[in-house]
């Protein structure tokens, strides 16, 4: 009873909060956004068109496998242990993830579950697979090359031991450091040890070419300390690479040297740095030992080296992350754009020693100031093959501080990941500073279809899972913040289908007039107009509004902005913006940084700055109506700004600002209402009155003293609960009489007041234990209203409207971060957004019914999309002698020949006797369906193998044998090479003489 007494004192008769129970809070966990952790392995699937990107255990969270599709596909992958994600590769349906703890873990894409989980006996540090194979590679510490047996889930027979010890018998260890299999020739593996390079043949069952590198007495190398030239060196090995066709090899050393080898003969072509060549060869030394010398840097390790090829394979460029001094002014992956090899066969030693020491170009491609490129991913457009460098579009790199940039191949130009990448990939693309969440009309945000000239897709595989039917209600508009200082709008949904899954994307920066520096701190959107706002650290406040960019393609160069005033800002759109939110008006108060932002949705704008100034801004003009500090108000007559409770050294600074449509206390007419509220308690109220030509003017109408910093205020009906915000339709009815009978809910930090705007004191309740950090009043569906507030210990509670007392607490801790529930979003749904991580946020809603969070909803695999065949020997290489071994025949050479056939040969089989069967003995398949006719499919399976087998000789001669076969087959092909140029020759002569 005693709080209908306390309601009935500000205007409020009924129990607005009547109906609501414990039993309603519940927490429903809608969706997540972002990175749980810091990105550690990127994979890309040309074939799927999907994108896998996977995380390191940090505090914030275990290592994570994300592997993203078109719009808003998205599946979460989860380890057996938690640890770090340390290299991933897609192989045909299956992802393959080896870990921190070398653990081996392969994924089906199409179940979305964990298939098989192996810890090799040792230390896997490498991994290498082949979308035609059913094996994955993995090189040990020790040495020592195993196979995983992707198909049975456990290792194969085959192992290769630590071919460096025939090249250095004393070597102790020899740790492999890559793998990479022949760009054609799938029988071929290049081994990287830690101490060179081997290639090995399948075919031979051998070590074939070994190549170490060497930098003799007197050659500078790779290293930038001259002293180290007085000595032999063998720079360790780090990554080995083959040429797109297979004509050379590249090695890269802890050195920084770049060395280019034959590998049919073994010699160096060239051996170069990025600013160096011939770095092999001894030189005349300038180095002085005893003269002091400027302080030298320190050369980045080569974090990542790719030989790419354009759609010609002969046509390469070598992209490469790290390896730059640290002394060296630009900073990002440097790009050696080689042109078109020289024909080896008919090309001088000259010429192929050119190819290598001045390529057509090198160049920077630029990232970001102070940062470095760690790792990056090539997008390729169609083929799996080539190491995935094959005629790349774009490159995903991977920053040091675990944040991603895109840009095109080979150009270098930065690809702006709105609605190219998932939008949990543009969390880190750059990182989230801040965000908010704000409801759209569903008309208005349909309308927002953003138009951005752009390359092509980099993804679009996958199909989403389908979504309840859409809630006609207003969409829940996030709005991130980034630190380059743009800003990205999407619709997070209620758990129910989207229509509109593109994002928005608002250049603050660019608007500002500076690329950096742009610091976001307060964002706000009208759902009902359109328009968006941003203020920043350095004290601007930029508008944004839907309209045509007239000047495509054209970069602004923008001009000063007016100190304390608006400035027109139009020119300043980013040249691929077709039609979006362009730049609108500015204003430069150079008061401080923006600490209190809100854009209404009847075309006014009022912003608070640190300083303590208030600004409005009427933007039909657009023109400032309104500015005046703080210190100006304390003596005004209506209103009690008085300080004697305060200390003195406490600066007072507007945090709260919310417009409103109501009557004030005293007044039998609605007005639009302007309500500030600062850090020291303070609730201001003003009157926005319109004037002759239209123009409106402010009156400040009078304020109350709270307790503490009020972080919500919030206008409602005193005979509804509805919310009494400025809407488009209150505001024009307001010429027919329209009255309001509205109070003001505001919230502090320690207490919530009720009160009758503009000087009425109220009803309050504080809080007992802990602060209050968000607060939000909601509608339970049709249950009624309350107030919803996010507490420091981690708890949601509900509070009644307007008795203020607890109606039921749930714990949200466990799922949001509790240590920054300051930053959460609550809507007047119950929709809470907050933060889970640096880079993650999710949605959740209280009124629900406890549903948990699905990551692994979406679908991934495309069965019917058909992996291209592998890329094969050359006819002059088959010519020469050189065996052709199919990826069926490394089945047989890994797995032996007791191996059961694989699901995948299984399939081909059947696709095989399906097409037999459909041809009937038609041409082409006409001795298949003869052989097929009499047997059976198990015992036609059985002779397929048998075949294959006898082909390759594996069960009647052993593999010494196969090189002997070889040999004896390349000799008589040249036998037969040599008989024909004699004939040719003897042809000639016979027609000289008219024999």
């Amino acid at each position: 009873m005693a709080h209908l007494i306390r309601g009935r004192q500000i205007g409020i008769q009924n129990d607005l909060s009547a109906g609501l129970s414990q039993e309603q809070f519940v927490i429903d966990e809608i969706s997540r956004y972002g990175i749980n952790s810091q990105i550690s392995a990127m994979a890309y699937d040309p074939v799927q068109s999907l994108l896998a990107v996977g995380t390191r255990e940090t505090r914030f969270g275990t290592g994570q496998i994300y592997v993203f599709g078109h719009k808003r596909v998205s599946v979460v992958l989860s380890l057996q242990r938690k640890t770090s994600i340390q290299a991933l590769q897609f192989c045909a349906d299956k992802l393959i993830c080896l870990d921190a703890r070398h653990d081996l873990s392969v994924f089906s894409l199409e179940t979305k579950r964990l298939l098989f989980s192996h810890t090799p006996p040792g230390t896997a540090l490498t991994l290498c697979t082949d979308p035609t194979l059913d094996y994955a590679l993995l090189g040990m510490q020790t040495g020592d090359v195993l196979a995983y047996d992707l198909d049975r889930g456990a290792m194969a027979p085959f192992k290769l031991p630590s071919f460096w010890a025939e090249m250095n018998p004393r070597a102790r260890m020899t740790p492999v450091v890559s793998l990479a299999l022949h760009p054609r020739d799938i029988g071929t593996l290049l081994i990287g040890y830690a101490e060179g390079a081997v290639i090995y043949s399948f075919k031979q069952n051998k070590a074939v070419k070994f190549f170490q590198y060497e930098v003799p007495r007197g050659a500078p190398g790779g290293d930038i300390d001259p002293a180290s030239t007085n000595v032999v060196r063998h720079p360790r090995l780090s990554h080995a690479a083959w040429h797109p066709t297979g004509t050379f090899i590249l090695t890269g050393h802890e050195d920084g040297s770049l060395v280019f080898w034959d590998p049919k003969d073994g010699r160096i072509v060239m051996a170069r740095t990025f600013e160096s060549t011939n770095i092999n060869k001894p030189q005349a030394s300038s180095y002085n030992p005893g003269r002091s010398s400027a302080p030298m840097g320190v050369k980045e390790p080569l974090f990542r080296i790719a030989w790419c090829a354009n759609q010609d394979p002969d046509d390469t460029a070598i992209l490469i992350a790290g390896g730059a001094s640290s002394t060296s002014p630009a900073k990002g992956l440097t790009l050696f754009e080689l042109g078109r090899t020289p024909n080896y066969a008919t090309s001088s030693w000259q010429l192929l020693f050119q190819h290598f020491e001045s390529p057509k170009r090198q160049r920077i491609l630029p990232t970001p100031p102070g940062t470095e490129v760690v790792d990056f991913c090539l997008i390729p457009r169609s083929t799996p093959y080539f190491a995935g460098a094959h005629d790349p579009v774009a490159i995903l790199a991977l920053l040091g501080s675990g944040e991603m940039v895109s840009m095109s191949f080979p150009s270098g130009f930065p690809i702006s990941p709105t609605n190219q990448l998932h939008i949990s990939l543009t969390l880190v693309h750059p990182f989230i500073t801040s965000f908010n969440l704000s409801p759209a009309e569903r008309p208005k945000w349909l309308g927002m279809k953003e138009e951005r000239t752009h390359g092509p897709l980099i993804l679009q595989g996958g199909a989403e899972t389908p979504r309840a039917m859409k809630r006609f209600e207003h969409r829940n508009v996030v709005q991130t913040c980034h630190a380059d200082g743009t800003i990205r709008l999407w619709d997070a949904g209620h758990a129910d289908e989207i229509e509109n899954e593109l994002l928005v994307q608002a250049d603050v920066a660019r608007a500002v007039g500076r690329l950096e520096g742009i610091d976001i701190t307060k964002v706000s959107f009208s759902g009902a107009s359109g328009e968006l706002a941003a203020g920043t650290r350095s004290g601007e406040m930029v508008v944004f509004r839907w309209s045509k960019n007239t000047a495509v393609g054209m970069e602004p160069t923008p001009g000063p902005n007016v100190p304390r005033n608006l400035t027109n800002v139009l020119d300043r759109t980013d040249p691929a913006l077709v039609e979006g939110l362009l730049p609108f008006t500015l204003l430069d108060m150079k008061n401080g940084p923006v600490t209190a932002l809100q854009l209404s949705d009847v075309g006014f704008v009022a912003a608070g700055f640190e300083g303590g100034d208030i600004a409005v801004v009427d933007l039909r003009g657009p023109a400032l109506i309104y500015n005046v500090n703080l210190q100006e108000l304390k003596n005004d007559k209506r209103g009690s700004f008085h300080r004697s409770s305060q200390p003195a050294e406490r600066k007072e600074y507007p945090t709260a600002v919310e417009f409103s449509v109501m009557a004030l206390e005293g007044e039998n007419y609605s007005s639009i209402l302007l309500h500030i509220g600062t850090s020291l308690g303070r609730i201001a109220t003003f009157k926005l009155l319109p004037g002759a030509g239209g123009r409106y003017s402010v009156q400040f109408a009078g304020a109350i003293q709270a307790e503490d910093t009020v972080i919500r205020i919030i206008p409602l009906s005193a005979d509804t609960g509805a919310p009494a915000y400025a809407s488009q339709h209150a505001v024009s009815s307001l010429r027919n009489g329209y009255k309001v009978n509205g109070v003001l809910l505001a919230v502090t930090r320690i207490e919530a007041r009720i009160f009758k705007p503009a000087s009425n004191k109220g009803v309050h309740k504080s809080w007992d234990e802990f602060a209050c950090c968000s607060a939000m009043v909601t509608r339970c569906h049709d249950a009624g209203y309350a107030l919803v507030a996010l507490f420091a210990d981690g708890a949601a509670r509900a509070f009644s409207i307007p008795g203020l007392k607890e109606i039921a607490a749930t714990k949200v801790g466990g799922i949001l971060d509790p240590k920054r529930l300051g930053e959460a979003v609550v809507t007047a749904t119950g929709d809470i957004l907050g933060w889970t991580g640096p880079s993650e946020i999710e949605l959740i809603n209280i009124w629900g019914s406890g549903a948990p969070f699905n990551p692994a909803k979406d679908t991934l695999f495309n069965p019917e999309i058909a992996i291209p065949p592998r890329p094969t020997i050359s006819n002059l290489q088959w010519i020469s002698g050189t065996q052709y071994v199919t990826a069926a025949d490394m089945d047989l050479l890994i797995g032996g020949p007791d191996r059961p056939p694989s699901k995948r040969m299984l399939e081909q089989m059947r696709n095989t006797e399906a097409a037999t069967r459909a041809g009937g003995g038609a041409a082409g398949v006409g001795a298949a369906a003869a052989a097929g006719q009499n047997e059976g499919y198990w015992a036609y399976m059985q002779r397929q193998i048998n075949e294959r087998t006898e082909r390759l000789n594996i069960m009647g001669d052993s593999v010494d044998r196969l090189e002997q076969a070889s040999t004896n087959w390349a000799d008589d092909v040249s036998k037969y090479v040599q008989k024909q140029k004699k004939n040719a020759i003897m042809g000639v002569v016979k027609g000289r003489f008219g024999m």
